[in-house]
């Protein structure tokens, strides 16, 4: 476990570091776009190099013991304990913890680096011992995907399935979010984890786009590298999850993708500005090649600002964002897949910015709606002490020159959430995922 804000100092002062260093050399897109590339985000990088006195070097098979639920190998963090996944012993856990202790792990100097050997697990099987974990839990709800009218997908290649999704982080689900409804052993890791692997592996994205991930290395790094994923993280810089006692580091953004079915050409890490202030929230960009179609396109997750009275800064960062998305492109024409808690309804300034901007975006989900012009009523539900909270803040955002939306993942009714909201026992966040199939259009003049 991280001590409660024992590292806030270090923390700044390696932002200013990092942030006082040259740009890094190589892409001329990242050169244009004025952005670092970081070796070693920085929430984590001091949480790893000061507080960290006496981690093991093999620090892979470190978090695949925790991950298996067995003893962890005495690591020290700042005289703490550092968090396992849970007490449940796993059979698949337990092969990949195997797997990865056989031999070195490679120092991990990125956070996008991927493990040299990984063990491979089945899906299938993951998504029976998830069943199985949770069989004392009530039916998850279950949602259908939808059709959008008129549209025309491309018939020569497979879909590409994504899904977005802030998945709630484990200290501010237990420590700070205040969900008054939810009983608290609703919130176990133990068991909840599993009920977040249970809706990405019924759902089988193409690529993941995460937000408030604070069990990345423990948990979603290794068993979505065990499926096949190529994974990236970008903590916040001063996460609110260290305000919380016996946290398990920062959470922040984390992006995957089928390694099966794309290459990474580039990826760049922003940390958004606003009002000319650099701020806590942050994105990775990640331009991906198709291997079946070969054609490029750049996928983006992030998440802004929280709470009202913060619509001009959200703004600022929305603005902040696409600024450095057009000189990610610069002016090739490259589509963008951009999925994120924006916590803007549709009536901000943000919103309407992305809607406008010459990326030609359209969002995913007003496919829903009967004119196909108006998002769902909601996208997160949850009642905290100052009342119930119902607002769509999520948002899936595509370039409507280049892709056509097939499908959409439907969003469960009142009824089905109950009365209590999320999360609850069969939901594992205050946020619904968003889930949608994307093809290609196939217009010859838009290939790249």
């Amino acid at each position: 476990m991280y001590p409660v804000r024992q590292c806030s100092i270090l923390l700044q002062r390696d932002i200013l570091l990092h942030c006082s260093s040259s740009l890094v050399t190589g892409s001329p897109v990242r050169r244009a776009a004025g952005l670092q590339k970081l070796s070693a985000p920085p929430a984590a990088l001091f949480c790893q190099t000061v507080c960290m006195d006496n981690l093991p070097t093999n620090k892979a098979a470190t978090a695949a013991t925790a991950i298996a639920g067995r003893p962890s190998l005495p690591v020290s963090v700042c005289s703490r304990t550092v968090c396992s996944m849970g007490n449940s012993t796993s059979r698949l856990y337990s092969a990949l913890a195997q797997t990865l202790s056989s031999s070195p792990a490679p120092q991990q100097e990125e956070y996008s680096e991927q493990p040299a050997d990984v063990v491979s697990i089945d899906p299938d099987d993951l998504l029976k011992e998830c069943e199985m974990v949770l069989h004392n839990r009530p039916a998850r709800v279950q949602r259908a995907f939808a059709f959008p009218r008129n549209n025309m997908p491309s018939t020569h290649h497979r879909p590409i399935r994504v899904m977005q999704w802030n998945i709630l982080a484990q200290a501010l689900g237990e420590g700070k979010d205040n969900f008054v409804q939810c009983p608290l052993d609703a919130l176990n890791w133990a068991e909840r984890k599993y009920l977040i692997l249970e809706e990405i592996l019924m759902h089988r994205p193409d690529i993941l786009c995460l937000q408030e991930v604070d069990h990345y290395f423990d948990t979603f790094q290794p068993i979505l590298n065990s499926m096949g994923y190529h994974s990236s993280f970008l903590p916040k810089p001063w996460s609110p999850c260290l305000d919380v006692e016996h946290n398990n580091g920062p959470d922040g953004c984390a992006l995957f993708f089928n390694r099966d079915r794309f290459e990474l050409v580039d990826s760049v890490n922003i940390r958004l500005v606003a009002m000319m202030l650099k701020t806590n929230q942050v994105a990775i960009a990640q331009t991906l090649r198709c291997k079946e179609t070969g054609r490029l396109f750049c996928v983006v997750v992030t998440h802004l600002k929280a709470r009202s009275g913060w619509e001009r800064f959200r703004s600022s960062q929305g603005s902040d964002l696409l600024k450095n998305l057009q000189s990610i492109t610069e002016g090739t024409g490259i589509p963008f897949l951009i999925c994120g808690d924006f916590n803007a309804e549709p009536t901000e300034d943000v919103y309407r910015n992305f809607a406008t901007s010459s990326l030609n975006l359209n969002s995913a989900y007003k496919l829903l709606s009967e004119d196909g012009q108006c998002e769902p009523p909601y996208t997160t539900w949850k009642i905290r002490p100052s009342g119930e909270s119902c607002h769509t803040l999520d948002y899936i955002w595509y370039s409507q020159h280049a892709f056509s939306v097939d499908s959409v993942l439907d969003f469960p009714t009142e009824e089905q959430i109950g009365p209590n909201r999320l999360p609850s026992y069969n939901y594992p966040s205050d946020h619904l995922s968003l889930v949608c199939d994307f093809s290609f259009n196939d217009e010859p003049d838009r290939l790249l």
